[in-house]
């Protein structure tokens, strides 16, 4: 193909990128009449951003300036139609030896893009139950953690999971993919419920059914396969990114490239502030519910890792930083130096409440503990922010590590990606992917989120939760 031939599809697309970005804005503003200019503009530039487009490809990569332009032309694909659903939609296992802790068919829902090579598969998080006792406390507590029976036929996709550019800016036209947690192993199980075990424990056979009935979907056609997940589905993404990976090659799917995106789901095995009896699963130090939960589930753990431990002790697997090292598929690391499961666990908890000076140096320490596990991992987001959980909030687009938001980063890291796949080796300029913050306390990254109590969801000032920890806030704020 002629530059001039290139020059001129350029610009008829950009041509058309105007048009319907004034279409996209019109159906805003008549959705929302009252917002503000400036609200407006702010909404004017983010749908321009959503189409990157690197001219620097021009120079001596037609392969990949040509990848950009089909990509900006399957972006716009929605403009010829009414504006997209949002909507993901039920869909129950067809095996239905596939089942929830209650025996209850698994499942998953689904928005398709048609034209898009990617397929991003979400799993949710949710903590876990050990034994009888805590897997009867969480079935009353919240029974769609662990059956299927009461699951809403559609739901709809926030954050990563997002159709809008707006609040998804490169990754809203992908497949999407949301994996309800309702295993209660941390997507380790693979022991089906018997009239010797009250529940079933299959997360890692869950993931592998949704996998293979996608492939009937439009996975078989892909080209990339993001499996991400959030706390419970962190760590889930750990143990089974490989599985996937080998599970899609086995089927002859070898070219589909599978990755990984782990959000708070990087928990540290350090000792607890304060020791407690492991009674319940929240209180029980994390080592000592791996330990019991991975008999209980009959859990499995990715194969390199179990073979660096001795037998009994894969529960070691379970904690990032010890498996990561195994893991073959590309990774990518989002987590709170400040984990508010991690402080939970630890019996370590900041509610506010005035603490002693030895709870404010353990917690300081932990972060300093998290940020060390994390200095070999190569892509990682790591704001020091109180909080849980980030990549399916509406919100996550807000955070920002040195100067660079959540998004930001994991769209430098597709590309970095995209250029050792073409044996490219030169790094690209100026888009971080290693980003940790550097500064001590609980919320010194002004982009933090807003602090609230897990407990009761109520709104924390920052000021007065700093000074209940014991630090000078006009020295902070300095």
């Amino acid at each position: 193909m002629g530059p001039e031939v290139c020059a001129l599809l350029l610009l008829g697309l950009l041509y058309w990128a105007g048009d319907c970005e004034a279409q996209m804005t019109w159906q805003r503003l008549g959705q929302q009449p009252h917002r503000s200019w400036a609200e407006r503009v702010a909404d004017d530039r983010q749908v321009v951003e959503s189409f990157p487009l690197d001219l620097t490809a021009l120079e001596g990569n037609m392969e990949s300036f040509m990848e950009q332009i089909q990509s900006l032309a399957q972006a716009l694909y929605p403009c010829a139609s009414q504006q997209p659903s949002e909507d993901l939609h039920l869909h129950l296992l067809l095996n239905k030896s596939v089942t929830c802790n209650d025996g209850s068919p698994a499942g998953y829902y689904l928005k398709e893009s048609k034209g898009s090579g990617r397929w991003l598969i979400f799993l949710e998080g949710g903590w876990y139950c050990f034994n009888r006792d805590t897997c009867e406390l969480r079935h009353s507590a919240t029974p769609h953690l662990m059956s299927s029976k009461d699951w809403p036929r559609t739901r709809i996709g926030t954050g990563i999971l997002s159709s809008l550019p707006e609040e998804n800016p490169h990754w809203w036209n992908a497949n999407m993919v949301f994996i309800p947690y309702c295993s209660s192993d941390v997507w380790s199980g693979a022991s089906p419920k018997t009239k010797k075990n009250d529940y079933a424990f299959m997360g890692t056979l869950i993931i592998q059914e949704v996998v293979r009935e996608l492939l009937d979907r439009g996975l078989a056609g892909g080209k990339v396969l993001l499996l991400a997940g959030s706390s419970a589905g962190g760590t889930g993404v750990l143990l089974n990114v490989d599985r996937v990976a080998k599970q899609l090659e086995e089927l002859g799917y070898p070219a589909i490239q599978v990755r990984g995106l782990v959000d708070s789901g990087w928990f540290l095995d350090n000792k607890q502030y304060r020791h407690t009896d492991c009674v319940d699963t929240l209180t029980c130090a994390p080592t000592e519910v791996i330990r019991r939960g991975i008999k209980y589930w009959n859990g499995l753990v990715p194969e390199p890792c179990r073979r660096q431990f001795k037998e009994g002790e894969e529960w070691n697997c379970f904690f990032g930083y010890k498996v990561y090292p195994t893991v073959s598929s590309p990774l990518f690391v989002v987590q709170w130096l400040f984990d508010q499961a991690q402080l939970i666990v630890d019996n370590a908890y900041l509610t506010g409440q005035p603490v002693q000076e030895d709870q404010r140096l353990y917690v300081q320490n932990l972060a300093g503990e998290l940020r060390h596990t994390l200095q070999n991992v190569s892509a990682s987001f790591a704001p020091a922010c109180f909080s849980h959980e980030v990549i399916i909030r509406s919100q996550w687009t807000e955070v920002q590590v040195n100067g660079t938001s959540l998004p930001e980063a994991l769209h430098c890291w597709d590309r970095s990606l995209h250029e050792s796949h073409n044996a490219s080796k030169a790094p690209v300029k100026g888009c971080p992917i290693h980003l940790v913050d550097s500064c001590p306390w609980p919320h010194c990254n002004p982009t933090c989120p807003t602090i609230r109590n897990q407990f009761t969801g109520q709104e924390v000032n920052v000021a007065q939760f700093l000074r209940r920890m014991g630090f000078d806030v006009p020295s902070v704020a300095q």
